[in-house]
């Protein structure tokens, strides 16, 4: 549905009061938005490597861009840093993030590859932005912080740590934000690479998209097995999420960068973004962060 092409497209976002997409474009450092109804795509330059983006109940976005949490409002195009973290860490930059059913947003950290596929290990961490911007450290000692969300009782809080190929199950206190007591729930076969981004149905089932594996798969977190694969026509898939008027279409963002040429030339969808239909299950709305 996209065709504009992203060199990392991540963190889709469906945003209800703008009947828009909302994603970035990580690597470019863009904040995008694209409109199924103009079919245009807007987007706003920031000075550093842009890992999530999230809603704020008041307008505008959450971001997490270099080592900083900050706020982006859309129309003025202004960036406000709300907090510095990771100083002592240059090579780090955010990745992936999502809001809590409380309205605290959560993300996570990562070493840049320092030469293709060369990284520093267990150099990211997971933290959580409070409504009045008071931040804790939730992980440390992580390779690449990624998908995230919640189960719908909202007792469980699930994460991904890319280079662990697994997606594993926290318990959640949801009146304090705090998380403990990690558990395994799913390893990744191997034609289905690294995991990457992650979003939650309306059953509670989690999709997780498959970096290098070309599709997004269904998990269930009850029985931790693989119930659904939807494979796309190109390979470094990257998030998903549910939107559309009733939420019953699925997003999937992709990435180019990574490719060498000839791969490239074999792959002309890659770094476009892609709407499932017909899944026969819808998702949730987005929760907003509380300030």
């Amino acid at each position: 549905v996209v065709k504009e092409k992203n060199r990392m497209g991540e963190c889709p976002v469906w945003e209800e009061r703008e009947n828009a997409l909302v994603y970035v474009d990580i690597n470019s450092q863009k904040v995008c938005r694209w409109s199924p109804v103009t079919n245009e795509v807007q987007s706003v330059s920031v000075d550093a490597r842009v890992g999530s983006v999230a809603l704020r109940q008041c307008g505008g976005y959450v971001i997490a861009l270099g080592t900083r949490f900050a706020f982006l409002d859309w129309d003025t195009q202004a960036v406000t840093t709300i907090l510095e973290l990771e100083q002592d860490k240059p090579n780090n930059r955010f990745n992936d993030g999502k809001v809590d059913p409380k309205g605290r947003f959560f993300a996570g950290t990562m070493a840049e590859e320092t030469a293709p596929g060369v990284r520093a290990r267990r150099q990211g961490a997971l933290y959580t932005l409070f409504p009045d911007h008071s931040v804790i450290k939730q992980l440390d000692q992580l390779d690449i912080s990624n998908g995230l969300d919640w189960s719908l009782d909202h007792r469980t809080f699930f994460h991904i740590d890319s280079l662990s190929y697994a997606v594993h199950a926290f318990s959640y206190d949801v009146h304090t934000g705090k998380i403990a007591c990690p558990k395994l729930l799913y390893h990744m076969e191997k034609e289905e690479q690294m995991p990457d981004g992650m979003c939650i149905d309306a059953e509670g089932k989690l999709w997780v998209a498959c970096i290098d594996g070309g599709r997004v798969i269904r998990i269930d977190p009850e029985t931790g097995k693989r119930i659904q694969t939807v494979r796309l026509p190109t390979p470094r898939i990257t998030s998903c999420c549910f939107g559309g008027k009733d939420y019953s279409e699925m997003y999937v963002t992709s990435a180019y960068d990574g490719l060498d040429e000839a791969t490239l030339a074999k792959e002309p969808h890659a770094g476009e973004i892609f709407k499932i239909t017909g899944l026969g299950v819808k998702g949730i709305p987005q929760n907003l962060y509380a300030a």
